[in-house]
């Protein structure tokens, strides 16, 4: 059986009314509120009902030190995570950095499959599974929304464009990054994660050496301008009227 990490992050919850801060390049982080990147819970519902379908013997959620990070690794363990271990000592500013923290932590770790999120919301090219499996020389798939694994190797469902899916048997370990897990995320109460938080502890691991970083770099950045708003229209006469006053008729 398997043995499957999970790469965990924190992103910004896009309820919340964002603020640029005064370099113009990037959020005002004071009074963010962090929640779970959306795919990266679909990484951890995977891994979960793989170990609950008896083709993995334990999940480990892994992630970057940061605010909220116990209360999210907490919340992994009260959903059924085995382990969950924080990476300190470092501060990765692009995905570049963070997945060279994550490649440093699981060479220590020992792992048949690793999981995350196909992208984030505060990501802008989406390759840290490809960047951990570059770092870690182990093959990598993405857009992934099925996996099955059976002995050494797994049985991958990819997703492209017009909703074609190929399916890739691939050797572990292997790294995949998980768009939609079989079933939605599922929800752990409060008084559960309260409970995990008395009982369980989270194991910690160095980052290393980061290295220099890569990829794009924001230039300024701006909240979107807002138009004159919407009119609405009653009936199909008053739509008539305005298609006419605009020339379209």
């Amino acid at each position: 059986m398997a043995k499957i990490i999970v790469l965990l992050k924190q992103v910004p919850d896009l309820v919340e009314d964002l603020e640029v801060d005064a370099s113009g390049k990037a959020l005002d982080r004071s009074d963010i509120k962090f929640k779970l990147n959306e795919f990266d819970d679909h990484a951890l519902e995977e891994a979960i009902l793989l170990k609950e379908s008896g083709s993995a013997d334990e999940v480990v959620a892994m992630a970057v030190d940061g605010d909220d990070v116990d209360k999210m690794l907490f919340t992994a363990l009260a959903k059924g995570a085995d382990r969950a271990v924080k990476l300190t000592g470092g501060n990765p500013v692009d995905s570049h950095q963070m997945g060279k923290a994550f490649s440093n932590a699981l060479g220590s770790e020992g792992y048949d499959l690793v999981f995350t999120g196909v992208q984030s919301v505060d990501d802008r090219d989406g390759q840290l599974g490809p960047i951990v499996a570059s770092y870690m020389n182990k093959p990598c798939v993405s857009v992934v929304s099925g996996v099955f694994v059976s002995g050494g190797t797994a049985v991958v469902h990819k997703e492209y464009s017009a909703g074609i899916m190929g399916e890739f048997e691939v050797d572990l370990p292997a790294v995949l990054g998980i768009q939609a897990a079989k079933q939605s995320p599922r929800y752990a109460p409060v008084s559960k994660i309260r409970q995990v938080q008395r009982t369980a502890s989270l194991g910690e691991s160095g980052m290393g050496d980061l290295g220099p970083g890569g990829g794009s770099s924001v230039a300024n950045m701006a909240p979107p301008e807002k138009g004159a708003g919407a009119e609405m229209l009653d009936n199909v006469e008053d739509l008539m009227d305005v298609l006419k006053d605009k020339g379209a008729l």
